[in-house]
This record gives structure tokens, sequence and C-alpha cells, in this order.
């Protein structure tokens, strides 16, 4: 199993990469577009802001490469954000796999802090991504920007409003959560991708 996970100016990569090591798997972290190509699966992680980001996708022909992904690929955080098609974070033009936007959360109360930012529990769940989760289960979350439900949905989550917490449109999965900084619940997600690599 060769697991690519995309090297980018976007901070947490090196924690994804331990999460898959300690499923016993040990990951590429590249930006070279062969060895992201020939990969079983794509992981697509990051902490970062949209538009320097996206800028530096654009500037090493990273942009193309993710678009022109055939095998299984997962997004994570500003990964699933810059898979969009555009974000309200520096009014960015994202890659537009999913033809959805991206929002900046607007506090209606003063206790609703942004970012978001610690443990939410997911709701209608609905894909293998998912197998052996139950309604409910906690995964870690930070972000000040959200993807509105929509039908890529497959998890969703509830702050300030409801919204997407997880997408899928062929190939493409995506997650706002952390699925390495979520225990349990986040290797089993890890896994479950693994699997769909596999299958």
């Amino acid at each position: 199993m060769d697991i690519a996970i995309i090297k980018y100016n976007a901070g947490n990569i090196c924690s994804v990469a331990n999460a898959v090591r300690r499923l016993g798997i040990e990951p590429v972290i590249t930006d070279d577009a062969e060895q992201i190509r020939k990969a079983d699966c794509v992981l697509f992680p990051g902490q970062g802001e949209a538009a320097s980001t996206m800028q530096y996708l654009r500037e090493h022909g990273l942009d193309t490469l993710i678009r022109d992904l055939r095998q299984p690929v997962l997004g994570i955080c500003i990964g699933m954000q810059l898979l969009c098609r555009h974000s309200e974070e520096g009014n960015t033009d994202c890659l537009d796999i999913f033809p959805v936007e991206v929002k900046r959360f607007r506090p209606t109360l003063h206790n609703q802090k942004i970012p978001h930012m610690g443990w939410n529990s997911l709701s209608n769940l609905r894909s293998p991504l998912y197998d052996g989760l139950n309604e409910g289960d906690f995964v870690y979350f930070i972000h000040s920007f959200y993807v509105p439900r929509n039908e890529f949905s497959i998890a969703e989550a509830d702050y300030i409003q409801p919204f997407c917490a997880s997408m899928r449109k062929d190939n493409y999965y995506a997650t706002q959560f952390h699925p390495e900084k979520s225990g349990r619940i986040g290797e089993r997600i890890l896994r479950n991708f693994i699997n769909l690599c596999n299958a």
C-alpha cells in the first residue's frame, strides 16, 4: 500500500503522517507529481490560509495534479476547503472539485467563539468512510470557515448552525475535522479510507 501525503505550505502534515504510521503504513510526504500519481491513495491535509495556499499550489503545478487524480483522495481541514469552488477566506478561487462555497462563521451570540475549536459530534453519517462509527461520535475540529450542508455531504456537525463535516464526490473524500487528532474514532476513519483504497 503506497500512501502519498501532498507536501505544500501548510501545517499539520507531519501529524497526519504519524497517524498513518500508527496504522502500520509508512507514507511518503512529497510534492513530486509522479510519486503522487502512482500512489494507491493520496492524503491532502493541512492547516493554513486559503489564498496563500492556493497561490502555492498553482505556482508548483499541484492544482492541476490534484484535479487529475483518479485514486482515492482524502482532503483534511484546509484540504477539504481547497477542494471546493471558492472560499470567502481571501475571496479565493479554489480547486472546484466540489462545486460548493466555503463560508465564514458569523457568530450570533456572544459565547460563540471563532475559531470553532474542540470536540464536536457527527451526525447523518452516510458513507463507508464511517463504517463502525455511531451517530454522535466525537471528532476534533479547528476552523473559522465552514462548508454549508450540500448534496455531497456524508457527515454533518453543528456549531452556530448545522454544517458539512465531510463530503464525497467520485474518488474525492474530505473531512473538515482532523481524524489524526480524533483518537480511536479518527483512527477508524483513516483505516476505513485505506480500506477504500484497497477496494
